[in-house]
């Protein structure tokens, strides 16, 4: 494919406007508006009498949030342990506890879990710089601090991501651009009004990062307002990419040292004719808005007929004091005939509602993989029980099978994406600190990530496994079982072991135990 931004181009490029409106529409339902929902459901009742009230009564039941939690809790509930293979003290396993520790990877393989659950992508950018941003500093005429220069590992923005396929190929990427608009205050520019009526003039210009193997490209073009295309549901702003205009850096080819893009994609579910990942969300919107109507049509009967119409005689006395006896609602006169008085009911078939929505129900949990007892209770009728009658490890993970199956699946894409970050993490370091006083070089290694699944783990029956099938041999070290029962790295469990030795120094001394037995 040739170079995507261009004079004369658009953006975002018409290929990629899909995916984006996918984004947002994913982002919507999981941020629990459903603006779409609501205006399906008014279509369908824009001519009967419940119109008016269906504003007021509408119900936005945010299913897609949990759903899309309960994997991300489950795959890094219980921290992954990272390893070098160069064990522990190793130059190779500091640095690679280093950098899992100042980048919060665990805490970023949970946000990139829920967003590319809504999104179906995820990006993961590698780059070495200061992590302060120092720019208001500056702005104001102060003296920067300084701060050092460190890799760097953080989630980008799906929708400002365009990568570029490979000639012949669906999934390998050339090159991938990290592009964006940046709206610049300028004389002459768009009028924004705030909050306190300041007209405001601004200019679009589009910044383009270009990363291509051994070398990242910045560019900047003009900009000019396309319209908004609303093609696929959501309103989505183009451009027309104008003349191409200085950068504003010192450099505007930077080396980055290796090879490998400085971009990792990171799919949630996917398939092998396209690159695009699969998201958790689109599949299920026709079933959403039908839960949602579905509510909000339980909701309007009940108060309707909450406080029913009255028939019967037209002269039904007094209490006494010269006030007619009267309920709570309307009361419709019937004759003279002395009727018994009642009340006007409707046949509004509840029961048939409330088994439409059990099923509804049922098929969100059942396409999302995901037992609704998992949640601690259950909402639909479908017989799963609570999830709490098995106790053995064996029959827990069994009853757990379908979540854990769709964890194994995500987790495979997020390994491999926090592997790559980190060994390009490595290559970065090394390149950019060559011949920096103090810097002792390493050679970069491909980690290894030990997973947990999230399940609670009945140590003594583990052990007993062990010792059974191992003859009652040790089968783990100290160092390593320290390290994997309270999930800290490799210093942090020397230390441990280091104290613990200490302790038994000084409460038992230097002589051998044996001695007792002579």
């Amino acid at each position: 494919m040739t170079k995507l931004f261009a004079t004369g181009e658009y953006y975002p490029p018409p290929r990629d406007i899909p995916r984006l409106a996918r984004y947002k529409r994913g982002r919507t339902i999981f941020d629990g508006r459903h603006p779409e929902i609501y205006d399906r459901a008014s279509s369908l009742l824009k001519d009967t009498p419940h119109a008016a009230q269906l504003k007021t009564l509408f119900i936005a039941v945010n299913l897609m949030d949990i759903l899309l939690t309960k994997p991300a809790d489950l795959l890094t509930g219980e921290p992954p342990t990272y390893e070098s293979g160069k064990g522990p003290g190793s130059r190779e396993q500091e640095r690679l506890d280093s950098i899992v520790e100042e980048n919060d990877l665990t805490l970023t393989a949970h946000e990139l879990t829920i967003g590319g659950g809504y999104r179906g992508d995820s990006f993961l950018k590698t780059y070495f710089a200061s992590r302060a941003d120092v720019t208001e500093t500056e702005e104001l005429g102060l003296p920067a601090p300084e701060s050092r220069l460190e890799p760097i590992i953080e989630a980008v923005p799906a929708n400002i991501v365009f990568p570029e396929l490979s000639r012949g190929s669906r999934k390998k990427f050339s090159a991938i651009n990290v592009a964006w608009v940046d709206w610049v205050e300028e004389p002459g520019g768009k009028i924004i009004r705030w909050l306190y009526g300041k007209p405001t003039s601004y200019v679009p210009y589009l910044v383009v990062e270009r990363y291509v193997p051994g070398y990242i490209v910045y560019e900047r073009y003009e900009l000019t307002e396309a319209g908004v295309d609303s093609e696929w549901g959501v309103p989505i702003s183009t451009f027309l990419i104008g003349e191409q205009i200085a950068t504003g850096r010192e450099v505007d080819v930077v080396e980055t040292g290796t090879p490998e893009l400085l971009i990792r994609h990171i799919p949630y579910k996917s398939v092998d004719d396209r690159w695009e990942g699969i998201n958790g969300v689109e599949k299920l919107e026709s079933v959403l808005s039908a839960i949602n109507e579905r509510l909000a049509q339980i909701d309007y009967i009940l108060w309707k007929h909450s406080d029913p119409w009255m028939y019967g005689p037209e002269d039904l006395g007094d209490e006494g004091d010269g006030q007619q006896i009267r309920g709570g609602g309307r009361y419709i006169p019937v004759g003279k005939e002395d009727q018994t008085p009642g009340y006007m009911t409707w046949d509004s078939q509840l029961e048939g509602a409330f088994k439409e929505l059990d099923i509804l129900l049922g098929i969100v949990y059942q396409m999302s993989e995901t037992p609704q007892w998992l949640f601690g209770t259950t909402l639909a009728n479908d017989k799963g029980g609570t999830g709490t009658s098995h106790t053995d490890s064996g029959a827990i993970k069994a009853r757990f099978m379908p979540i854990l199956a769709k964890v194994n699946r995500i987790r495979a894409h997020v390994d491999r994406a926090l592997r790559d970050a980190i060994w390009t993490a490595m290559q970065l370091e090394n390149f950019a600190n060559r011949g920096v006083d103090g810097w002792v070089p390493y050679e970069p290694v491909y980690p290894r990530i030990v997973w947990r699944d999230g399940l609670p783990i009945d140590e003594k029956e583990a052990a007993e496994v062990a010792s059974i099938r191992t003859g009652g041999k040790p089968t783990q070290s100290v160092h390593d079982a320290v390290k994997t029962l309270d999930g800290v790295d490799d210093a942090q469990a020397a230390e441990i072991i280091t104290r613990i030795d200490a302790d038994e120094e000084r409460t038992v001394g230097t002589v051998e135990s044996t001695v007792f037995n002579e």
